[in-house]
């Protein structure tokens, strides 16, 4: 029998797609989820926070007085600092993620952020900014690896696809919330304009906190550990409401427990794991490709230099500049959660391709418009660049935003499941490096010409997308775990589900 995708009918995801009930009807799934915001889905509203405390302090005044008007690499380092604690800290987070479980990698990140956010507060000159900002890098993908794979590992399948994919776009809501408190502070005609900004960034890390142990561990976790009566009892509370007949449930438990064996005959949980074998060594490649992607498509330069690109085309007004990066991360946020919303509704090369060609075009035309301005001073040309800003929005959340974390943790069985995020993140941090160093000297440099580089890159990346990314729409994470193996190992794993479901109905039979 074969799926829609192509795959093998999973007899899982067909019984979740099948499900008449509704989440919100569901009232443990239900709880579970209103739980998950807080204390998961939120992790990515301190990256969102970053990038506007940077990007939106450039515009104020007291923050340049204090920092002696940074401009290119010293202006780079203050804003690449949190990337660099990140690169730091990743190699132990599989360790701590693994040993540990989800939700106490969740909490060291957490403390470690708002140990960071009170230094940069209260920062008395540049190099304590700069630490403070490593130290809240570094906690931060201890957060942000735990986090993508608990929603992911505690998600009904029915929504989880969804649920990855609004953890990306809670970016936004950080981003919003920093912009809009520096937009209030640029009032205040002191060093507490930048200041209480910086100390709001341990919001999202205080909620965590608070709330992550309310939170159930993840079940995979708990099998991988020998501690099948707990991470039962999380799965028929939470996917079958209680009922521990559930056809559903016992499906899944024998999918999880059989995947799970294959998967640890298989592996050594070692780093040495992700280049054994050639589909390991595809995944790191996809991994690490992605990585780069999201933070190279050219959004470090719409996120952390607003102002620069703004200077380009004649808008100068700190105030109009402020308004205008407001608005932009609201209308980013309203993106954002739409391509969550109909990731169900798409194939996942389908949204790749689509968005990726988007921004390329985007960049295109930005490029020229800004091309334009600066040879004839065209008022047109400067609003039309205003524009494309804006436009590029829609096009980078429909795939790298929406699909990220989505498509990690589809691709990466659990055994490597949060080395393969930790690849994704060193990739992605040590871009944001490069970019958040390079950009503002790329800029001052030669100008506008600096947007063919991105030009040019993006086109490369479309490339690759093409010919590199498989699909994974329509299929479990159990399923999922054999996408580049022999097909034997995955039979394994169905036979056990079938074998436990005729079970059931066999039971059934014999009652009537």
């Amino acid at each position: 029998m074969v799926a829609a995708d192509g795959g093998a009918d999973n007899r899982i995801h067909r019984l979740a797609m099948d499900d008449p009930i509704p989440w919100y009807k569901k009232p443990n799934l239900r709880s579970m989820y209103l739980l998950l915001f807080p204390c998961v889905i939120g992790i990515e509203m301190t990256s969102g926070f970053d990038s506007q405390i940077i990007n939106s302090a450039q515009l104020l005044p007291a923050w340049k007085a204090y920092f002696g008007n940074p401009t290119g690499a010293y202006n780079g380092i203050l804003a690449s600092a949190l990337p660099l604690g990140s690169v730091i800290g990743l190699p132990l987070i599989p360790i701590v993620n693994d040993t540990f479980g989800r939700r106490w990698c969740i909490m060291f990140g957490s403390c470690v952020m708002v140990a960071g956010t009170l230094i940069q507060g209260f920062s008395f000159n540049a190099p304590m900014y700069i630490i403070a900002r490593g130290i809240i890098g570094f906690g931060l993908p201890y957060a942000i690896v735990a986090g993508s794979c608990l929603i992911g590992e505690l998600g009904y399948p029915k929504e989880r696809p969804i649920l990855t994919s609004l953890f990306n776009a809670c970016y936004f809501i950080g981003a919003i919330v920093a912009a809009g408190c520096t937009f209030g502070t640029q009032e205040i005609k002191n060093d507490w304009s930048w200041r209480i900004p910086s100390l709001l960034q341990m919001a999202p890390s205080i909620l965590q906190i608070m709330f992550v142990f309310f939170l159930p561990e993840s079940p995979r976790y708990l099998m991988s550990k020998d501690r099948y009566e707990e991470a039962e009892a999380i799965l028929v509370k939470y996917h079958a409401e209680g009922n521990p007949n559930s056809e559903f449930v016992r499906a899944e438990i024998a999918e999880i427990k059989t995947t799970l064996e294959i998967e640890m005959e298989n592996s050594k949980r070692s780093w040495g794991d992700l280049i054994r074998t050639a589909g390991m060594r595809r995944r790191v490649l996809i991994g690490s490709l992605l990585g780069l992607f999201t933070q190279l498509s050219g959004n470090v330069v719409i996120s952390y230099f607003l102002g620069d690109v703004l200077k380009l085309i004649g808008y100068t007004d700190p105030s109009f500049q402020t308004k205008y990066n407001l608005g932009n991360q609201c209308w980013s946020l309203i993106c954002g959660v739409s391509a969550a919303l109909v990731v169900m509704r798409f194939r996942r090369r389908t949204m790749y391709l689509t968005g990726i060609l988007s921004i390329l075009a985007v960049y295109v035309a930005w490029t020229i418009c800004t091309a334009i301005f600066i040879a004839n001073k065209s008022d047109v040309a400067a609003k039309m660049s205003l524009f494309w800003i804006y436009a590029y929005s829609p096009a980078y959340n429909l795939c790298f935003n929406a699909l990220t974390y989505t498509y990690l943790i589809e691709v990466f069985p659990y055994a490597q499941r949060a080395r393969g995020i930790s690849i994704f993140q060193f990739w992605g941090k040590a871009a944001q490096f490069f970019g958040t160093n390079v950009n503002p000297i790329g800029t001052q440099a030669i100008g506008w010409k600096y947007l063919l580089v991105y030009c040019c890159w993006i086109f490369a990346e479309a490339v690759l997308i093409w010919f590199l990314w498989p699909e994974t729409s329509g299929r479990s994470l159990e399923e999922l775990a054999f996408l580049f193996e022999e097909k034997e190992l995955a039979e394994r794993a169905q036979a056990a589900v079938e074998k436990t479901v005729n079970m059931q109905h066999a039971e059934e039979h014999e009652k009537v």
